[in-house]
């Protein structure tokens, strides 16, 4: 029995030299890995693209999609925000969405497409409204965010009286 104890003993001294040899190699390859990166930033310093940082700033679509949606309101003549049934849903349990009525994609440029989807007051000029929804969105991500707009795309799902949209509003509260 007592060999037993020293041979697990040697066992075990054995793994943990391994382990620190291996350790010891991963502590030296990332030395390597850091000297073979250093080496090649003070090559590559005139190169633009070797200026990249560490630092990112990230926006998640519901931020974006909630700048577009409060920008969207803003304009005359659009009463609301037509969403989807998910929205229905989560407006039958008294949440309050935001968003309702937009999603946006990202091109691989960093650009934003945008689609909002709106009900608007019946007897306005649907194009002018158009032009003032993608003037207003574009204005408000260009200034809150930076981003760029690469597309506006903007659906009618309803044209309604202000009174009746109203009326509609007040039966859901």
């Amino acid at each position: 029995m007592a060999f037993n104890t020293k041979v697990d003993v040697a066992d075990t001294e054995l793994e943990t030299n391994e382990a620190v040899a291996a350790e010891a190699e991963d502590v030296t390859l990332e030395d390597d890995a850091l000297v073979e990166a250093e080496s090649e930033d003070e090559a590559g310093e005139d190169d633009e693209e070797a200026d990249e940082s560490e630092d990112s700033l990230t926006y998640s679509n519901g931020v974006i999609e909630k700048i577009v949606a409060m920008a969207t309101r803003e304009v005359p003549h659009v009463l609301g925000m037509k969403g989807n049934l998910m929205h229905f849903v989560q407006e039958q349990f008294g949440a309050e969405n935001l968003t309702k009525g937009v999603t946006v994609e990202v091109t691989d440029d960093n650009r934003v497409v945008v689609n909002i989807s709106v009900i608007i007051e019946y007897g306005a000029y649907a194009p002018a409204i158009f032009d003032d929804v993608k003037a207003r969105v574009t204005e408000r991500l260009a200034a809150m965010t930076g981003l760029e707009v690469a597309g506006v795309n903007l659906r009618i799902e309803d044209v309604i009286t202000p009174e009746e949209y109203e009326h509609r509003t007040s039966q859901h509260e």
